[in-house]
């Protein structure tokens, strides 16, 4: 079969054929177009939420003065009391 008999197939298929295929067409393209932007919006939301996350830290460093104070504690460390003995090593001199 070639380019100009498909062509008359085409022609000859009827009207209610022609509309289904060009809803479809249309049905497909605003799928697409609105999956695209639903994506997108979804990377927009991301990006504008490290954005402010990331700001907020920064003008925080920038207006805090820098570290604090003191250190976060940590919590379930146990402090256990321990005796040492400081050994000298002494050169040994053996005949």
């Amino acid at each position: 079969m070639n380019g100009k008999q498909f062509l008359e197939l085409l022609a000859r298929l009827p009207a209610r054929v022609w509309l289904q295929a060009a809803i479809g067409l249309i049905g497909f393209v605003v799928l697409a177009v609105l999956g695209f932007a639903v994506i997108a919006g979804v990377a927009a939301v991301v990006l504008i939420a490290i954005f402010v996350f990331k700001a907020k830290a920064w003008l925080g460093s920038l207006f805090g003065g820098g570290l604090p104070a003191e250190p976060p504690s940590r919590a379930g460390r146990k402090v256990i009391d321990v005796q040492y003995e400081i050994v000298e090593k002494k050169d040994d001199e053996r005949p």
